[in-house]
């Protein structure tokens, strides 16, 4: 039972940490709080027999990483969404830029040798 907690709590603190340095910081929360749940199982169960493992440590060390990482994110970056205006006003002119440049081709200036395409198979 004591690995079984102390691979889970390593898992979730794996995952914690990358939540936290992903843009959505906030998700990594969930498993934060259960690394450390799963850590202090862990630990207890270990002590019961006397010997606590410095992978434990370890969790404990990523999980309030995390932590960290996630709360200093959520009160010093703050997300702002730009006016998506002057992004379509742009979108719609590189648009019609492309369909002049289409315009502008010939296409019966092409020519194609048609014994190139018998060689083609399919």
């Amino acid at each position: 039972m004591k690995k079984l907690f102390t691979i889970l709590a390593i898992i979730a603190s794996v995952l914690a940490i990358i939540f936290a340095v992903l843009p959505i910081s906030n998700l990594a929360i969930i498993p934060s709080i259960l690394a450390l749940i799963l850590g202090l199982i862990a630990f207890y169960l270990s002590k019961k027999t006397g010997q606590v493992k410095k992978i434990i440590q370890f969790t404990f060390l990523l999980t309030i990483m995390a932590l960290v990482i996630t709360t200093y994110k959520a009160v010093f970056i703050k997300t702002e969404v730009a006016d998506t205006k002057e992004l379509e006003a742009t979108e719609t002119k590189s648009e019609e830029e492309a369909i002049e440049e289409l315009e502008e081709l010939d296409i019966n200036e092409i020519e194609i040798d048609e014994s190139e395409l018998d060689d083609i198979e399919l």
